[in-house]
């Protein structure tokens, strides 16, 4: 596929990217608000509606009957930064250009890129107010990452993920500037402001407010991601359902005395604060214009850490891995969209896509053109009731973790690890035959297995910030050997 770098917009390809205003044949008559919720290190496990039985989510096991449930959705990346890129992006690991968490001192991480082409930028050109509530994860302070560079007219929150593993921060950001939160712990242990609290007052201000114009409205929440750290009123009904182990703090994050109930209950209050969204758009008359997304970043914490049971939750649904794995438990999550009246009650749909295709869709869906050379495809008939076009393939290449790459083609996912240290043989997975990704049987297809190495050869473009140095060298060795 053709790719786009981060200095690929220029004005003539923003304004090529507008609409014409009229709007297509059969389209609806407006184009929609959208809310785009993204929850932090949620597992596909963690929902009733996804199979969850130890952890109540009314609001959102309500929301995937009032819409639709898709069953085979994907992470684009197993940690949040490179995730968040390709989301913003269209673009698949291989092309993106944050492909895993870098970290930088003070607050901030890998930034974007001046001129990167994003979709909320294109949307805010096209007569869309934009907004961000939550953790943006892709530039600090003063860098070319400013969420007001990408496409925002007003954002809330965090710049930085390292900051948001605590819910209680000394500050948050405002277009910008600096907001202290007095009473809270500089430390992050404490205090008397939750950060979730300030982004559901943030949230009701915005869509409260009078809009002449459609709105799109981003909200990567911070929920669940450790510390364990619920407030009290979300934690009571919890306490004594589960036999507990009190955590000490021995794997990172902060200690608690009943770490089951307190996990529990920061997913039931994600669950709550989705519900208050919806319940906002329907008291101001808004649902029936809105198109709401539902999804998280990458799969669940790794069992144990920051006190996070996720084995004794199932949390991964069963699935190979956990975040920061390609594996399937690493990359597989929910995803829930609704929109009453326009998308079908109460469906499920088994398109296999992930967070690269949401630019497509949504700009599809608000009448923007769609850029040539994204790497995602737009899932909107998926929406209608349709069948949307299928991927041939889909692409992951991940620095972290020892990296890691790995292709989904239909049935088939190979994966390989450690890359770092070796250039391991491709392992090869039968989806159909088994998702728990239990038995290697490249052995038995090397025409699959050579396809997907074709794939990742040419899908995967060198990186200065992400090289992977064997694979360069040993491309380098097959081109002069040629």
């Amino acid at each position: 596929m053709a790719f786009l770098t981060g200095l690929a917009l220029t004005s003539a390809l923003l304004l090529a990217a507008l609409p014409a205003r009229a709007q297509a044949e059969g389209a609806p008559p407006a184009r929609p608000n959208i809310v785009l919720i993204v929850a932090d290190d949620l597992g596909v496990g963690e929902l009733g509606c996804y199979g969850q039985e130890r952890i109540e989510t009314p609001r959102i096991d309500r929301m995937a009957e009032e819409g639709l449930r898709f069953t085979r959705f994907y992470a684009a990346a197993p940690v949040c930064a490179p995730t968040r890129c390709s989301l913003m992006t269209g673009l698949h690991g291989g092309h993106a250009h944050v492909r895993d968490n870098m970290e930088f001192p003070g607050e901030g991480q890998l930034a974007l890129p001046k001129g990167t082409l994003t979709f909320p930028r294109l949307l805010q050109a096209s007569g869309y107010a934009t907004a961000m509530v939550g953790k943006w994860g892709l530039g600090g302070p003063g860098t070319s990452g400013e969420p007001n560079a990408h496409g925002f007219d007003q954002w809330f929150g965090y710049y930085c993920q390292r900051q948001a593993q605590t819910f209680y921060p000394d500050h948050l950001w405002r277009d910008g500037k600096r907001v202290e939160l007095p009473g809270n712990r500089p430390d992050g242990l404490g205090g008397t402001q939750y950060a979730h609290d300030l982004f559901l007052e943030e949230v009701e201000r915005f869509l409260r407010r009078k809009h002449e114009q459609p709105f799109f409205l981003y909200l990567p929440f911070t929920l669940p991601h450790l510390a364990l750290q619920p407030e009290d009123e979300d934690l009571q009904p919890y306490l004594g359902r589960f036999e507990e182990t009190p955590y000490e703090g021995e794997f990172g994050y902060v200690p608690h005395a009943t770490p089951r109930a307190a996990y529990a209950a920061m997913i039931t209050r994600l669950d709550r604060d989705v519900g208050r969204v919806l319940d906002l758009l329907a008291e101001l008359g808004l649902e029936q214009d809105t198109l709401v997304f539902f999804l998280s970043d990458n799969g669940p914490a790794i069992d144990g850490a920051g006190g996070a049971d996720t084995g004794f939750f199932r949390s991964s649904g069963g699935l190979r891995g956990r975040k920061g794995s390609v594996y399937e438990g690493g990359i597989r999550v929910p995803l829930i969209a609704r929109w009453p009246g326009r998308v079908p009650a109460g469906a499920t749909s088994d398109w296999i896509g992930a967070h690269y295709d949401l630019m497509p869709t949504l700009l599809e869906v608000a009448g923007v053109s769609v850029p040539d050379g994204l790497d995602g495809l737009s899932f909107a008939a998926e929406l209608r009731g349709e069948s949307a076009p299928a991927h041939d393939f889909l692409v992951w290449s991940f620095y972290g973790y020892g990296g890691q790459q790995a292709v989904r083609m239909g049935r088939w996912k190979g994966v390989r690890v450690d890359l770092h240290g070796h250039v391991p043989p491709l392992e090869l997975y039968d989806l159909e035959a088994s998702e728990r990704e239990s038995e290697d049987v490249a052995g038995a297809h090397p025409e699959v297995v050579q396809r997907m190495l074709a794939i990742l050869e040419s899908e995967v473009t060198p990186s200065r910030e992400f090289p992977f140095l064997l694979l360069d060298r040993e491309r380098a060795r097959a081109r002069a050997a040629k």
